[in-house]
């Protein structure tokens, strides 16, 4: 069971990974070494944070060629209407399923 601290009241040394990513680090499979939790009200349960130590975070992977075509390939597929197959210039809402002007459109079936 990992240590739990309240919201501000963690010691230095400790972050979370978008805390690492800012600093130009990840984890590197360490474990969590504590969390954080964050009350809120009206009887909801706290938002927790998984804190990593600084000092065994490793640096974040550069991208290479390969992963960067992945990247844009992934984000073309995201992009790219399964109704109409146009690139829309924006990520396809997973809701819709399709672009929003083919969703707008009444189909003629």
């Amino acid at each position: 069971m990992a240590t739990v601290y309240r919201w501000r009241l963690a010691p230095d040394g400790l972050a979370t990974r978008r805390q690492l990513r800012a600093l130009g680090l990840r984890p590197g499979g360490q474990d969590v070494v504590a969390e954080l939790h964050r009350p809120r009200r009206r009887g909801r349960a706290p938002l927790v944070a998984y804190l990593y130590r600084i000092d065994h975070a490793r640096p974040v992977r550069p991208m290479t060629p390969g992963r960067a075509a992945a990247l844009a390939a992934a984000m073309l597929a995201r992009r790219t209407c399964p109704n109409c197959r146009t690139d829309v210039g924006y990520c396809i809402p997973r809701s819709l399923g399709m672009c929003v002007p083919c969703h707008d459109t009444p189909s003629s079936s």
